[in-house]
């Protein structure tokens, strides 16, 4: 029998079998970012990691500060719950909690309080993180919540996570994918203001969205032929034009066009009608053309559960879907729900890629007939004379 390694992952199952590669038959090392050291990410951290089945798939490393994560075991009442410090993510402990402090200092917490030195932490746990991954010390990086103001005061110069890690990927085409059991939604635009999203919205950045997202249903999630509905961004899908252009003149050529590459995509579709009947049960994946037109659907549909996944990079690094959540941080309040599925999602992601590698590693080449068999025809008799 192939040894391997068993991945529960979001009430399924995913055997990873031990071919080519010593790496795939080990635990998926998982980075975990500490997030606003205020809000309720060292909290969902901790709840998601309190059960100890999760560490039969992952070995989680958090990027953070001893003393703050022993702040919320202490408020958290988990006194139950401990972790190895260690100094380097190369060589993390098995079958525990890992924790790697980014920086010497330590810090004080204020639960619901926006403070600089929460972006200082912030910042140095994602440096620290994306310096691993890239290092091959991690495969896979789980952001907890950020207060984007805050980061930005304190110097981190991108509206938030995706733009960071996509800033570091050697001019890949990122694509943010929000993810749950119901749905997956992939945005054209992200962190712009709603006035700039018209111009932003050409031909040709609508077929580039829509081509990473059909590699990533194909490689991080294992759909074949999937099929994507795009949204149009006007109300009833411009009305042939009397309620904006923008269908008329760049969304059906970007879907005729990608068509041509043998990319299933359909529409565009008014958001009120394509949401409010049975169609997103009929496709893969959906194309929103702006943050808010994809998130308000999906975390009305999807909260607590749903899971942020930065596509198209060379990395993996999924995120809880929901923000720092200041008011009730420290009350025990906050669902780990989120932060558990994007540890499986990333877990279920990078297996998905590996599984993908292997399949189409080294294909046998093809060779061209010389002339056609012609095993059908009779042999050929001599006649006597």
């Amino acid at each position: 029998m192939d040894k391997g390694v068993l991945l529960c992952c979001q009430n399924r199952s995913i055997f990873l079998p031990s071919v080519k590669s010593e790496k795939m038959a080990k635990r998926v090392k998982i980075g975990i970012t500490i997030g606003d050291k205020n809000g309720i990410g060292p909290e969902v951290i901790l709840k998601s990691l309190q059960d100890p089945r999760i560490l039969s798939g992952i070995t989680p490393i958090i990027y953070g500060c001893g003393n703050v994560i022993n702040h919320y075991i202490k408020t958290l009442g988990f006194e139950q719950l401990s972790f190895e410090c260690i100094s380097s993510a190369e060589k993390p402990v098995e079958n525990r909690i890992n924790l790697v402090n980014v920086l010497p200092e330590e810090f004080t917490v204020k639960e619901g309080l926006e403070q600089k030195s929460s972006g200082n932490l912030a910042i140095k746990a994602i440096e620290h993180a994306s310096a691993d991954i890239s290092a091959g010390k991690i495969d896979a990086i789980v952001t907890a919540p950020i207060s984007k103001s805050v980061c930005q005061n304190a110097g981190f110069n991108f509206p938030g996570h995706t733009e960071f890690f996509i800033s570091l990927s050697n001019g890949a085409e990122g694509l943010m994918i929000l993810t749950s059991s119901l749905m997956k939604i992939a945005l054209v635009t992200t962190h712009v203001p709603l006035n700039e999203v018209s111009s932003l919205i050409t031909k040709e950045t609508v077929q580039l969205k829509a081509e990473v997202f059909h590699q990533s249903l194909v490689k991080d999630f294992g759909i074949s032929n999937p099929k994507i509905a795009i949204l149009s961004l006007n109300p009833h899908s411009g009305e042939n034009g009397k309620i904006g252009t923008e269908e008329i003149e760049v969304l059906i050529p970007a879907i005729s066009a990608l068509k041509t590459k043998n990319i299933l995509a359909f529409g565009p579709f008014p958001t009120d009608g394509f949401f409010g009947s049975s169609a997103p049960s009929n496709y893969d994946g959906v194309l929103a053309m702006y943050h808010d037109q994809g998130l308000s659907v999906f975390k009305a549909l999807s909260f607590d559960e749903g899971v942020n996944f930065t596509a198209g990079l060379p990395i993996v690094r999924t995120s809880p879907d929901h923000g720092t959540a200041f008011d009730i941080a420290g009350k025990n309040k906050a669902s780990e729900t989120s932060m558990r599925n994007a540890l499986y999602s990333a877990a279920d992601i990078f297996a998905n890629r590996n599984q993908y590698k292997i399949i189409h590693a080294d294909p046998l080449p093809v060779k061209k007939r010389e002339k056609a068999d012609n095993w059908r025809s009779k042999p050929k008799v001599s006649k006597k004379n």
